[in-house]
């Protein structure tokens, strides 16, 4: 498997160079790469990205590689949480998707409603 990390960081906008397209082959490879990532290493690539810049990774890049993860992981609490957050910071939740994650993951940890 291609380095995620490394397909993550070709994706963040500072790393871009002049003249690149808003959609290119960095984007086509990341893309490519998340779509057959493990949740471990999605989780993993995204705390490393986040961690050096929790602004650079695109909204789009980071929403696939959570909503992948998800999908795998439907029954992990914490990392629907996780998603739900991440996702709130850049969208308003018209399509209820923010406060449906939370509510699962209340569900699934059994304790009180998130706020």
């Amino acid at each position: 498997m291609p380095d995620l990390i490394a397909l993550a960081r070709a994706v963040v906008p500072e790393n871009k160079t002049a003249g690149d397209p808003a959609f290119g082959l960095a984007e086509i490879e990341f893309v490519e790469a998340v779509t057959y990532a493990s949740a471990d290493e999605l989780i993993a690539m995204l705390r490393v990205l986040l961690d050096e810049d929790w602004m650079g990774l695109p909204p789009w890049a980071r929403g696939l590689a959570h909503r992948i993860a998800v999908l795998q992981r439907p029954h992990d609490g914490a990392l629907l949480r996780a998603s739900a957050h991440d996702r709130s910071a850049f969208y308003q939740d018209a399509d209820g998707i923010t406060a449906a994650l939370l509510r699962e993951a209340d569900r699934l940890d059994g304790g009180a409603p998130s706020a």
